[in-house]
């Protein structure tokens, strides 16, 4: 019953980001912080510290772009795995982005990895604002990344 509810929010986190990508993205040209994403969403950010089901990451989008992608990095090695496993269910059902199981990552969550986190602004989302390109992959030099 589990894997059933999960496939359901999984289905309608996906519909609600594209539904966001339609009517908020496209109208975020003052900066714009989109904050508080549902969880199933991203697999690789802590919980929120308030929130059940949602977890801390924030876009930034400036003239209906985005210009960074950043989250504070999930360090609890037994969340990451499940985290990881559902994400190996929805790949196996089809699901192309999701993430595969990276053991060597789990491995070094055992051991210890100290808090990470990032900001997502790179030389990629740069050019893509500075080239008015629609999509990061549009700029991406390595092909293979772009499928």
């Amino acid at each position: 019953m589990h894997h059933i509810q999960q496939k359901i929010d999984t289905n309608t986190c996906v519909i609600v980001s594209q539904l966001v990508s339609h009517f908020v993205k496209v109208n975020c040209i003052n900066p714009t912080f989109i904050i508080n994403h549902a969880e199933i969403m991203s697999p690789l950010a802590k919980s929120h510290r308030s929130e059940p089901g949602l977890s801390e990451p924030f876009n930034l989008f400036v003239n209906r772009r985005e210009l960074c992608d950043a989250y504070t990095e999930l360090n609890d090695h037994a969340a990451q795995r499940e985290h990881f496993a559902e994400q190996l269910k929805d790949r196996q059902l089809g699901d192309d982005e999701a993430m595969v199981l990276d053991e060597s990552f789990i491995t070094a969550l055992e051991y210890g990895l100290p808090p990470t986190g990032g900001l997502g602004t790179g030389i990629d989302r740069l050019t893509m604002w500075l080239t008015d390109s629609q999509n990061v992959k549009e700029v991406i030099l390595f092909p293979a990344m772009r499928a």
